[in-house]
């Protein structure tokens, strides 16, 4: 697959986050299908409706979990539990594929990307297992 993303802000902003990134970049190809996706109105508003119901799912859940998270406005939550190597290491053991975040100085964080709603209910209830455990 491609993967992609943007981000609007200053230049002098711009100028810092280009000093510090990971040096792999994003392709001409992902780029070009960037674009174009862009030109398909009807595919950015399905995408959009689609990630903001899956956050209001996420959200909610983690929220009935008693997890606390941190507000976003992207494809991804970052939601903080105790233990979180072990819990990523048991969704993993569960099929569930989610992102820990201790290399950006967040060791009790996970981070989990939105997805479709059966995927985002497995996750929420994976979750919910490995928590009454």
């Amino acid at each position: 697959g491609l993967r992609i993303g943007f981000g609007l802000m200053h230049a002098s902003v711009a100028d810092m986050l280009n000093r510090v990134r990971q040096p792999f970049n994003v392709n001409n190809v992902a780029q070009a299908a960037a674009v174009a996706s862009l030109a398909d109105d009807d595919f950015v508003e399905r995408s959009y409706a689609l990630n903001q119901a899956g956050m209001v799912q996420i959200t909610q859940g983690l929220t009935a979990l008693g997890l606390s998270y941190i507000p976003s406005f992207a494809n991804f939550i970052s939601f903080k539990i105790e233990h979180a190597a072990l819990v990523n290491q048991q969704l993993l053991k569960n099929g569930v594929i989610v992102r820990p975040i201790a290399n950006y100085e967040m060791p009790d964080y996970l981070r989990v990307s939105i997805g479709l709603f059966s995927e985002n209910a497995r996750f929420l209830e994976v979750l919910a297992q490995i928590i009454k455990k």
